[in-house]
């Protein structure tokens, strides 16, 4: 499983103010508390606008480029944001993200064949987001042909479902694993990711509803996820899973994890 950790986000408050003030030992903090957490890539968002994101995003991924060697996830709806934060962002980058619509494909698509990246598969097209399980893998299968008469395969590919609150939509737990279950199947050589936060927004005791989920979305085929790798409850559910579904050889990360505790 892929932890892609999720905390430098300028969206959040203070991630946003060390941004801003250029604080490179709150940044460093980040970064290194996620990989010691088990994050294997960091996504990294500078959740500004305009002309200012740009240099926002260079210099907040070269900030975590010296500070880890795990591979980055360069994460924004800014095509000029994406390319500065990936011409630093050294091996095995990620972009987040792609989807199905039109103008998004046509301005992210050739940044991904340019810099020879895994990507992010949002399934989402011009409509919004999708509710079906019928829908949503259709356009999977939709975008991973058009990707890969791109070149891009589909071992580049990462796909996650775009679950919405089960506050609102209550199939939307179910929809999500069965979404998860079928591109793991029909698309044996994608991979599934998940932002997992979504699913609880709204509630009360978020982490018991996340960590439940992911547990359930590991046995549907799950083998990266977008989460906070910080939240112990999340990640003991995670190797609880692995160890249980016996993805965890011997049972040594759960292992190692609880004697470290």
């Amino acid at each position: 499983m892929l932890i892609i950790g999720e905390r430098i986000n300028g969206t959040r408050k203070r991630i946003g103010e060390a941004i801003r003030a250029r604080d490179e030992k709150h940044i460093v903090k980040e970064a290194t508390r996620q990989v010691e957490a088990g994050a294997g890539c960091l996504d990294v968002n500078a959740g500004t606008v305009g002309d200012r994101e740009v240099e926002d995003m260079r210099w907040l991924v070269k900030t975590v480029r010296a500070a880890v060697d795990v591979p980055l996830c360069v994460d924004s709806p800014n095509p000029a944001a994406l390319r500065a934060g990936l011409e630093l962002a050294g091996d095995d980058p990620m972009v987040n993200s792609i989807t199905g619509e039109k103008q998004r494909m046509e301005e992210i698509v050739p940044i991904v064949k340019e810099f020879g990246t895994r990507v992010v598969c949002l399934l989402m097209n011009d409509s919004g987001l999708l509710s079906g399980v019928d829908e949503r893998t259709t356009l999977a299968a939709v975008l991973a042909s058009a990707l890969e008469k791109e070149d891009i395969g589909n071992e580049r590919l990462y796909f996650d479902p775009c679950v919405k609150p089960v506050s609102t939509e209550p199939d939307q737990g179910a929809s999500g694993l069965a979404v998860v279950s079928w591109i793991s199947s029909e698309l044996p050589e994608a991979h599934t990711t998940c932002g997992l936060s979504n699913v609880s927004f709204g509630l009360p005791n978020r982490s018991i509803l996340n960590a439940a989920y992911l547990a359930m979305m590991t046995n549907a085929g799950l083998d990266s996820v977008i989460v906070d790798p910080l939240n112990e409850t999340v990640m003991d559910s995670l190797r609880s899973a692995r160890a249980l579904l016996g993805q965890d050889e011997m049972c040594m990360e759960y292992i190692t994890a609880a004697r470290a505790k």
